[in-house]
């Protein structure tokens, strides 16, 4: 079984995908800007934005996925902060990029995340990998640098491959978590006048596809990382009501009262992404939960 170098491991994606990886069989390592906390991997430290990574952790490696970056909806878009989730996800990409360079290294395949942001707003337009990028924010703005820096490891792997993640559904972080809050009040809220779509994927099926590209040899490109069902924002919200089964008043939260409390983020809820995972079918991905409503159930029986 191969050996898998992790960035970003301790985040959703990465916790869901470390078990999964284990259950396979495989060898799974973490970098993180700590090693103190309690992990039943082994971890690594690296501080992206300072250069500095311990090399130890590349000893030996078959694969990498990198995941880390700062967390995009965490804080208001600062011109400071901004250039820390940029310089988060590109330097995380060329200092692993770098330090194999340096040790004269290869990996068998180097796997980077994305996002759907890089196809900025495009209302009901049908968004394969093959869609040009968008023009209109930072969202994608950031997603194209992201990537530029992905790419930067072709001479250090023998496949790059590109994952853009739509929403990933958890109860455990992200999105979905937040959506269940207005369900204290007997609400479940969606964003503008909801016709915005929201590609998105179960927690399962994004660590799922990471997995085929270590384990596919012939997986190599840009992929979508969402389900094949689109759903704009008012159905994601119909949805969650219905797999709850509970009562819930679907209600519309104005985009003016969320650019109040928002500002720029806003785009993050009213961008309208209709992204069809076209490559990721034809490499023959098998989802496990395709249909958005029992998707949800999974989710919340499972607390995934």
């Amino acid at each position: 079984m191969a050996t898998i170098l992790i960035g970003g491991g301790t985040g959703l994606i990465g916790q869901q995908l470390s078990k999964l990886l284990t259950d396979r069989k495989h060898s799974v390592r973490l970098l993180s800007r700590s090693t103190s906390d309690k992990n039943q991997y082994p971890v690594f430290k690296w501080d992206v934005i300072a250069g500095q990574i311990d090399e130890d952790a590349l000893d030996g490696i078959d694969y990498i996925i990198n995941l880390a970056g700062a967390g995009i909806a965490d804080k208001a878009w600062t011109d400071k902060r901004k250039k820390l989730i940029i310089d988060s996800r590109v330097k995380g990409n060329e200092l692993l990029v770098e330090t194999l360079k340096r040790r004269n290294q290869k990996v068998k395949a180097f796997i980077s995340s994305s996002a759907v942001g890089y196809y900025g707003d495009r209302g009901d337009e049908k968004l394969p990998e093959s869609a040009a990028p968008g023009n209109d924010g930072f969202l994608s703005e950031s997603c194209m640098l992201w990537e530029a820096s992905a790419r930067k490891a072709v001479p250090v792997c023998n496949r790059l491959v590109i994952i853009r993640t739509g929403v990933v559904l958890s109860t455990k972080g992200g999105a979905l978590e937040k959506m269940l809050i207005p369900f204290y009040f007997g609400m479940s809220n969606y964003f503008g006048d909801g016709t915005a779509y929201m590609p998105w994927i179960h927690i399962d099926d994004i660590a799922r596809l990471f997995i085929k590209a270590v384990e596919e040899e012939k997986m190599e490109g840009t992929f979508n990382g969402v389900a094949p069902e689109s759903v704009t924002g008012k159905e994601m919200a119909i949805a969650i009501k219905k797999a709850k089964d509970s009562f819930a008043l679907v209600m519309p939260v104005p985009e003016f009262a969320l650019k109040i409390t928002m500002g720029e983020r806003v785009t993050m809820l009213t961008n309208s992404n209709n992204v069809i995972p076209k490559e990721t079918m034809a490499a023959g991905f098998n989802y496990e939960h395709p249909d958005l409503i029992l998707a949800l159930k999974d989710i919340l029986k499972e607390k995934k």
